[in-house]
């Protein structure tokens, strides 16, 4: 189980967008180029962002998308959903018919890890509807912020000796 690059470049491209909307619109070719994602791809999840209200778009020149909502209201369970990225470490999509592929098992039954994997999926949706995009925006301005290095000139003011 794991998360597929739907919902990698999902929630990539919404912290891009939100560490530039005070700008103005962000437009999706600008999402492509910065972080290598094909702008076709960006139109299928930004419309599906849209339709799930987590983003607006602005047509005209100077257009693209802004935020629908304060980005610390939108959690990364949001995006995730929004694009129709599955969340699910069970092998049966949580129908407890693990086994329904085995001949002695024809109706379906429930694996013995059924539970052990049901439990992960609940914590981990949990987990990434704790997470905001503020706090990811905030993370990666800090980390922005540690990167950029300042020189100072240092005088001495002394006369030599």
């Amino acid at each position: 189980m794991r998360l597929t690059t739907k919902g990698r470049f999902a929630v990539t491209a919404m912290i891009d967008l939100a560490l530039r909307q005070d700008k103005g619109p962000v437009t999706l070719s600008g999402i492509s180029q910065r972080q290598e994602i094909s702008l076709s791809y960006l139109e299928q999840l930004f419309g599906k962002l849209r339709r799930h209200e987590i983003v607006e778009s602005v047509r005209g020149p100077g257009g693209g998308y802004m935020l629908a909502r304060k980005m610390e209201d939108v959690t990364v369970a949001d995006i995730i959903i929004a694009v129709d990225e599955p969340l699910d470490a069970t092998q049966c999509g949580g129908k407890e018919n693990c086994h329904s592929g085995a001949a002695e098992h024809e109706h379906g039954t429930r694996c013995m890890t059924h539970d052990l994997w049901a439990t992960l999926n609940a914590k981990m949706v949990d987990y990434l509807d704790s997470v905001s995009l503020g706090d990811l925006v905030q993370k990666q301005k800090h980390k922005q912020n540690e990167s950029v290095v300042t020189l100072h000139r240092t005088t001495n003011n002394t006369a030599p000796a």
